[in-house]
């Protein structure tokens, strides 16, 4: 069998909610083993949050932590506030390559378990710290959530409507976007530590990774010193340039045009109907110009067609469509089945689960591992008895201590 990429690292898993849990499943699908460390009394957030299956709550059946930790991950409980617990921690963190830390700046600290502090353990210990302002300048402190940062990072103020408040994204689009920095920057220290022997500290700023996704309005801003306005669905570039009603109850189409030659493509597609003639829309100024009348007469033809036509026929022609998915198109879409998008698997509270939430992307020669969530603290005989080596009598004693807890 092919050695997987990540094949006998270790990770030491602090982080919680989104980011953290993403990154180190990067790793985890290609072969690292990883010890998620949570608390009897404070678990992961995520575990609380909705939906959860059949509508009954609990913290082993919470859909949304079951697609955010599917990996293999080994889940023990650790009282970080027994001082027996920190000196648990720091036997793990000699057994670990990679320790991820999410929390706010200083925390680590406060238990003794900062990066000084963990090289005194381990020198080529590897330590990542995601938390939203990173580990230093004013702000450093502050907590928040990945909606809260996306409005920190320009994002509200740029998307909705013109003369409407600013509209969140849906939920939180940059706990998407930090774990592929995440992740680029371990691999970079796993093959640094490779070449030389000696770990590092890595210390990314959530706020700073997100605002790369409006680098170009940054640049406009910093040159021209112009502040984008929301649009709705349209861009300066482009036009017709939106989301479009088709036939049926709720079903719609996004079609994007940018050039001339593709506004030609795109007439012949619908057939030339005759507005498509009309000189005000025989270039990109003038259907800029003409934008509203361009959209109402657009929205005219898709609204006579299913937008699984409308998408097909355009796409054939050369030009940017795709119908606006809902939730039974995607679980039914042909392409994600064929990438393994959704699997079932087993769960020993919540039974079947369908789950989403593969790498992304395929190596040809390593395929990516699934496994069920883990409950919480269910793995702590093994880690600490197998893995630690902790005797069991020991073990039953901690246990009675609350260290576990």
């Amino acid at each position: 069998m092919t050695k997987k990429p990540f094949e006998g690292i270790n990770v030491l898993d602090f982080t919680w909610i989104g980011v953290g849990p993403r990154t180190v499943s990067y790793l985890a699908y290609y072969g690292a083993t990883v010890i998620k460390v949570e608390s009897a009394a404070r678990p992961d957030p995520v575990r609380h949050a909705t939906p959860y299956k059949g509508g009954i709550s609990g913290l082993e059946r919470s859909y949304r932590f079951a697609y955010l930790q599917h990996v293999k991950r080994y889940d023990i409980t650790l009282n970080l506030n027994h001082p027996k617990g920190i000196e648990i921690v720091k036997r793990l963190v000699d057994w670990a390559d990679v320790v991820a830390d999410g929390y706010t700046a200083g925390t680590m600290e406060k238990w003794g378990m900062g990066y000084e502090d963990l090289k005194k353990i381990k020198p080529d210990i590897i330590m990542l710290r995601t938390c939203m302002h990173g580990q230093t300048g004013p702000l450093a402190k502050l907590p928040g959530t990945g909606f809260t940062l996306t409005a920190l990072s320009g994002f509200a103020a740029i998307t909705g409507w013109p003369n409407r408040p600013p509209a969140g994204l849906y939920d939180a689009f940059t706990d998407s976007v930090v774990p592929l920095f995440n992740a680029v920057c371990l691999i970079a220290a796993l093959d640094y530590r490779r070449r030389t022997g000696k770990g590092q500290l890595l210390d990314l700023s959530q706020h700073e990774v997100s605002i790369h996704s409006i680098a170009p309005l940054i640049l406009d801003y910093t040159v021209n010193n112009r502040e984008p306005k929301t649009q709705g669905n349209r861009l300066d570039y482009a036009a017709p340039h939106g989301i479009y009603r088709c036939e049926g109850d709720d079903r719609w189409c996004a079609i994007a045009v940018f050039t001339d030659a593709e506004w030609n493509s795109f007439c012949q597609a619908i057939g030339n109907p005759a507005w498509t003639k009309d000189s005000r829309f025989s270039s990109l100024s003038g259907r800029k110009q003409n934008e509203d009348e361009l959209d109402e007469l657009v929205e005219e033809w898709t609204s006579q067609h299913p937008p699984e036509e409308v998408m097909v026929r355009l796409q054939e022609a050369g030009i940017g469509a795709g119908l606006a998915a809902n939730l039974k198109d995607l679980y039914e879409n042909p392409q994600l089945k064929h990438y393994r998008c959704f699997e079932e698997l087993d769960h020993p509270e919540m039974g079947k689960l369908s789950l989403y939430q593969p790498p992304g992307f395929t190596l040809s020669k390593a395929d990516y591992e699934r496994h069920r969530p883990p409950l919480l603290g269910e793995h702590n005989e093994l880690v600490y008895t197998d893995i630690l080596g902790i005797p069991d009598e020991e073990f039953v004693q901690l246990m009675t201590e609350g260290v576990f807890d």
